[in-house]
C-alpha cells in the first residue's frame, strides 16, 4: 500500500487495542480533533499511540487538528424558525434583538461589518441560503431567504467566496496548540485558512515554542483556493476539506476543484490529503457503497498522497474494517495507476532536484530496480521522487525524527530513521549500509540511491546531487 491513510480518533477507536488494530490495518497518521476537546483530553490517547508505536516498531504520526473560528448563529428565542422562500429576516448581535421580524442572533462583529447587499450566506450544511438585502442604520442586516427550511440555534453559517478579516487561529487554537506541542504532537492542521499569512502565524507560534513541525492547511474556503499558490509556498501539507469547501463552492464544481488542488500540490511536491465522507456509510455498514469505493479510488488516481477517515473511525461501528476496506481500494487503484503508465518527465520550468528525482525513477525503471533509497535530512528528495509516482518502493533515510513523522504523509514513502553514530559515514555510505543490512533486500537486488555528496571544502551536503545504481 502506497497511499497513506489518516484516521480520526474518537470513542470508537481510542483504546490501545483499537489503535494497534488500526495501525496494523494500514493507518499511518492519527488525527486528533481539537474541536471536541483540549490538550488534557488527549493525554491518554497520545500515550497509547506511543506505546503502540514502540510495540510494532514503526513510526506513527499524530496530527493535531485545530478547530479554528466557529462561525455560528447564537441561541434563537424560538426553538426553531420555519423559513419560507422569499421571507425576510434580520441578522445581528444577540443584545440588539428585535421582534418586528424573525431575528437571527449572530455575535461576529467583524463579519457583520463586512456584509454588503448581494452577499450570499448559507447554513453550514448547505440546506438554507440567504441573500443580504440591506444594512440598516443601526448596523442590523436584512436577509432574504433564497429557499425554504428550518433554522435552529447554533447553526454554522458560511459566506461563500467572501474574504473576511477573521484570523485562522483563535485564542482557543493558540492555547490548544501550546498544549498539543507540550504533549508531543507531530503535525498541526489549521482551519479557516484564507491567506499565506495564516500559515506564517502558525509556524511562528510553533517556532517560538522551540518546535519544528509540518503545518497542514485545510482548504475550506474559496479565498484559500484563490490564494493557493502563495499558500503552497508556505505550507508543508494540504488537506482538501470537502465538507466546508462544498458549502463554499457549487457542489457540481467540487470534483474539478479537487483535481486542480491535487495537481497543484503534486507539482509543488507538497503532500495532499483528501478528506470528508470518503466511506461514510461504513459508520453503520460493514461495507461501503459503490460510489464511495469509486470516490476513494479516484482520489488515488488523481494523485492524492493520503485519504482520510473522520466519523468512520471516530464514532463508527466498524473502524478497523473501514481501514481494511480503504486499504484494499487504494491497492486496486494503485495497480490501475501503474498499468501501462509511462514515467513523465518534468517540464522545463522545474529545477535540478526534480530532474534528479526523475533520473532516479528512470534508472529504477530501466534497471528493474527493487526500490529507490533517498537519503535526505529534510525529506525533500523523497517527496520529489514520490511526485513521479514510481512503482518501486521508496525508502527515505533521514537523521531527523521530525522528518520521519512528516514523511508519513507522502505517497509511497517508507521513512527510516538512521542515527548519527558514525559521523564519518557520508549519506551515500549510510544508504549503502542500510541496503546491505536490511532484510527487505536480498543478494543481487538492484537499488537506486539518491544522496547528497559533500563538497571538498565543506562537510555539509549541498542537497541531493548524486544518483547511483547499487547491487547488494
Amino acid at each position: 500500500m502506497k497511499t497513506k491513510i489518516v484516521a480520526t480518533i474518537g470513542p470508537a477507536s481510542n483504546t490501545k487495542e483499537n489503535l494497534k488494530a488500526l495501525v496494523e490495518a494500514g493507518v499511518s497518521v492519527f488525527r486528533l480533533n481539537f474541536s471536541h476537546g483540549g490538550a488534557s483530553d488527549f493525554v491518554n490517547i497520545i500515550k497509547s499511540i506511543r506505546e503502540v508505536e514502540a510495540e510494532i516498531g514503526r513510526h506513527i504520526t499524530i496530527m493535531q487538528d485545530l478547530s479554528g473560528p466557529k462561525i455560528r448563529l447564537g441561541v434563537l428565542e424560538e426553538n426553531a424558525i420555519q423559513v419560507i422562500k422569499g421571507m425576510s429576516l434580520l441578522l445581528g448581535p444577540t443584545d440588539r434583538r428585535v421582534n418586528d421580524m424573525p431575528y437571527l442572533p449572530f455575535d461576529h462583529d467583524v463579519i457583520l461589518e463586512s456584509l454588503v447587499p448581494g452577499d450570499r450566506m448559507v447554513l453550514a450544511d448547505g440546506g438554507l441560503q440567504f441573500i443580504v438585502q440591506e444594512r440598516h442604520a443601526d448596523g442590523l442586516v436584512r436577509l432574504k431567504s433564497d429557499n425554504s427550511g428550518i433554522v435552529t440555534s447554533r447553526k454554522g453559517l458560511a459566506i461563500p467566496g467572501k474574504s473576511t478579516k477573521v484570523r485562522a487561529l483563535t485564542d482557543k487554537d493558540k492555547k490548544d496548540l501550546a498544549g498539543g506541542l507540550a504533549l508531543g504532537v507531530d503535525a498541526v492542521a489549521i482551519s479557516y485558512v484564507q491567506t499565506a499569512d495564516d500559515v506564517r502565524e502558525a509556524k511562528g507560534l510553533i517556532a517560538a515554542a522551540g518546535r519544528k513541525l509540518p503545518v497542514v492547511v485545510k482548504l475550506e474556503r474559496q479565498s484559500a483556493v484563490d490564494n493557493l499558490n502563495a499558500i503552497l509556498e508556505q505550507t508543508d501539507i494540504v488537506m482538501v476539506a470537502r465538507g466546508d469547501l462544498g458549502v463554499e463552492c457549487p457542489l457540481p464544481k467540487l470534483p474539478a476543484l479537487q483535481k486542480r488542488i491535487i495537481n497543484a500540490c503534486n507539482r509543488a511536491s507538497k503532500p495532499v490529503i483528501v478528506a470528508t465522507q470518503m466511506l461514510l456509510s461504513m459508520v453503520n455498514s460493514p461495507a461501503p457503497t459503490r460510489a464511495e469505493t469509486t470516490d476513494v479510488a479516484n482520489a488515488v488516481l488523481d494523485g492524492a498522497d493520503c485519504v482520510m477517515l473522520s466519523e468512520e473511525t471516530a464514532m463508527g461501528n466498524f473502524p478497523v474494517e473501514t481501514v481494511r476496506y480503504m486499504s484494499k481500494i487504494t491497492d486496486e487503484a494503485e495497480a490501475m495507476l501503474f498499468n501501462g503508465r509511462e514515467l513523465e518527465e518534468p517540464d522545463a520550468t522545474r529545477g535540478i532536484p526534480e530532474f534528479l528525482a526523475y533520473s532516479a525513477c528512470l534508472l529504477a525503471d530501466k534497471a528493474q530496480s527493487k526500490a529507490i533509497v533517498a537519503h535526505s535530512v529534510s525529506g525533500a528528495a523523497a517527496r520529489q521522487v514520490s511526485e513521479r509516482r514510481p512503482p518501486q518502493g521508496i525508502y527515505a533515510l533521514t537523521t531527523d525524527l521530525g522528518t520521519v513523522k512528516s514523511l508519513n504523509f507522502v505517497w509511497g514513502v517508507k521513512p527510516v530513521f538512521v542515527t548519527r553514530e558514525d559521523e564519518s559515514l557520508s549519506h551515500l555510505a549510510r544508504a549503502e549500509k542500510f541496503i546491505n543490512t536490511s532484510s527487505d533486500f536480498e543478494a543481487n537486488d538492484c537499488v537506486v540511491i539518491t544522496a547528497g555528496q559533500v563538497s571538498k571544502v565543506s562537510d555539509t551536503p549541498r542537497g541531493t546531487n548524486l544518483v547511483k545504481l547499487f547491487w547488494k
